[in-house]
């Protein structure tokens, strides 16, 4: 199966930066769409950011300005540059992508573990 695994979350202070990474593996042909997402505690989850696999990409305009979404096709793999962080950014951050294997014979969309980003004031 296709798993997907993030990293780079953690702790941060008002207006500092932090880089979310969010790989895939499996037995992998190509993969379309990727994505990232996030939930506050109370709230449902929010899209962030996408990108396509031409590399046009779409924010929230929350994060217009402030925020980064990347990939590296050979590494199966989607960034997210967070810059100028803000406490109201706080929540779990969650990527997507949407992946045609040898698994299945369509493309299924899966999600990572998510991954704690803080921001402090």
């Amino acid at each position: 199966q296709v798993q997907l695994v993030e990293s780079g979350g953690g702790l941060v202070q008002a207006g500092g930066s932090l880089r979310l990474s969010c790989a895939a593996s499996g037995r992998i042909i190509s993969i379309n769409d990727m994505g990232w997402y996030r939930q506050a505690p109370g709230k449902q989850r929010e899209l962030v950011a996408t990108i396509t696999s031409g590399g046009s990409t779409n924010y929230a305009d929350s994060v217009k300005g402030r925020f980064t979404i990347s990939r590296d096709n050979a590494k199966n793999t989607v960034y997210l540059q967070m810059n100028s962080l803000k406490p109201e950014d706080t929540a779990v951050y969650y990527c997507n992508q949407n992946v045609r294997s040898k698994y299945f014979s369509a493309p299924v969309t899966y999600w990572g573990q998510g991954t704690q980003v803080t921001v402090s004031s």
